[in-house]
């Protein structure tokens, strides 16, 4: 099985910055994307940022991103860690929510299949 887990989640002041880290774990042959979603109170899910990861090579590349995060964020992916990162700077109280980090991963016995973490809030106070 795959597995995800988030770390870095609690309260951030506004202005300031977030960091935020997914770990995948388990029986992995290829991980072809990471990124992540979040979801404030009351509303829907969506997508913040994701990023492909090209394994030969280590290199992790750009997608998409949410537009109301441009130029705030900055996605990472480390394949040898099986690790995605995501910074957030000048955080907004808009930006409070619980965010998910979603997997694109081939396990080594299985086929393609999107895996997801917990969750971790991020809540930024004024």
């Amino acid at each position: 099985q795959v597995h995800l887990v988030e770390f870095g989640g609690g309260l951030v002041q506004a202005g300031g910055s977030l960091n935020l880290s997914c770990v995948a774990s388990g029986n992995i042959f290829k991980i072809n994307a990471m990124g992540w979603y979040r979801q404030a109170p009351g509303k829907h899910s969506y997508r913040v940022a994701m990023t492909i990861s090209d394994y030969s090579a280590h290199i992790g590349y750009y997608i998409n991103l949410q537009e109301s995060v441009k130029g705030r964020i900055t996605i990472t992916i480390d394949i040898a860690k099986n690790t995605v990162y995501l910074q957030m700077n000048q955080v907004k109280p808009e930006d409070t929510a619980v965010y998910y980090c979603k997997g694109d991963v081939v396990p080594i016995t299985h086929g393609r299949n999107d895996y997801w973490g917990q969750g971790t809030q991020i809540t930024v106070s004024l």
